[in-house]
């Protein structure tokens, strides 16, 4: 295996220390995977804070969004109906709950390595039942003066895609779910097609298929159709488990590139990368039999669930050829690194 990421010294460049909780009574648990932007000259992130009580040792205690604000629900740790084997979800009386409540935070930063809150821009909070228990790993898409938030929504409901718009960071429009559950990972396309926009998704299938990465196009944005799937596992692979695209793909003349995720049966989230027809992004042309970056520092191998490298997040520099791709690592820092995109197209196999 290849890794190619040259990591950025300063990393973590954000530990949950390093952030404020929303309210009294909750603490910052991660901080996970963040959107990336360029606005008014500055980097920005938009991170997801995943927070949840200070946890006792008799009790496990999480927080879900109500119509009346947050509320807390501790559930005895001995319960002969707790399931909490995992970190990140747990399964009490049939239903699955998180461990933690997600929001989005604004940060930024002159030079792309030190991430400050600024004042006057405020967290995005799930709004409604279907983001009852919160709003997850935003990706960033900017058309026509358009940013495009699109973020993982979760509930009692299941996990879809929802959509808000905004020009200014400081006034925001919601456009509910614009893919249902069991949906994530969608990134729109940062340049129309024929038209047309395009964008990448994930629907889930826990009997037939799997977790495959699907494109569909749209005439305004918000509502979308022909869906095709694009992408899948591979067997006693890296990526043999699930894949889901990073952040909006990159347009190169060899054609569309997209940074993914995959993770292996025993959860280990590595990054690979695959390659669309310019003209036709419905078609596959290329992909990395190898991951491009693997889980192997300290931070990135340890933390609230470890052996975790995942993005959707990056800018390029003026050069064209670096890219800085910012990502959760162990889903608790968010770190850097940078990438040839020249060394990542060598390193993809034509199909």
């Amino acid at each position: 295996m290849k890794d190619i990421a040259k990591r950025f010294p300063e990393n973590p460049l954000l530990s949950p220390a390093d952030i404020v909780p929303s309210q009294e009574g909750l603490q910052v648990a991660c901080l996970l995977n963040p959107g990336v932007f360029q606005f008014d000259g500055k980097i920005w992130m938009i991170v997801r804070v995943a927070e949840r009580p200070e946890q006792r040792g008799d009790a496990i205690s999480f927080p879900i969004l109500t119509e009346t604000g947050v509320k807390i629900i501790n559930i005895p740790i001995d319960d002969p109906e707790l399931n909490a084997k995992d970190a990140r979800v747990i399964k009490y009386k049939g239903i699955d709950y998180l461990t933690t409540l997600s929001h989005l935070r604004l940060v930024c930063s002159q030079d792309g390595r030190k991430f400050i809150e600024p004042e006057g821009y405020y967290p995005l909070i799930g709004q409604g039942l279907l983001e009852s228990f919160g709003i997850e790993d935003c990706r960033v898409s900017y058309l026509d003066g358009v940013y495009y938030l699109t973020y993982t929504a979760v509930s009692p409901n299941g996990v879809g895609v929802g959509l808000r718009t905004t020009r200014d960071w400081k006034n925001f429009r919601s456009h509910g779910m614009i893919f249902p559950p069991h949906n994530k990972d969608c990134a729109i396309f940062e340049e129309k097609i024929k038209g047309m926009f395009f964008a990448l998704h994930r629907p889930s299938s826990l009997e037939i298929g799997g977790n495959f990465i699907w494109i569909a196009s749209s005439i305004d944005g918000i509502h979308w159709g022909n869906h095709q799937c694009i992408l899948k596992t591979r067997e006693n692979s890296w990526d043999s488990s699930r894949i889901g695209a990073g952040a909006s793909p990159i347009k190169t003349e060899q054609g569309w590139l997209s940074i993914y995720h995959g993770a292996n049966r025993d959860n280990q989230y590595c990054l690979g990368a695959f390659l669309m027809d310019l003209q036709d992004p419905s078609k596959v042309i290329a992909r990395t039999l190898v991951p491009i970056m693997m889980p192997i520092e300290e931070y990135e191998l340890a933390g609230f669930f470890g052996k975790v490298v995942f993005t959707n997040g990056h800018v390029k520099s003026p050069d064209n050829d670096t890219l800085i791709v910012y990502y959760g690592a162990s889903d608790e820092f968010v770190c850097g690194a940078e990438f040839s995109i020249k060394e990542i197209i060598s390193l993809l196999q034509y199909s």
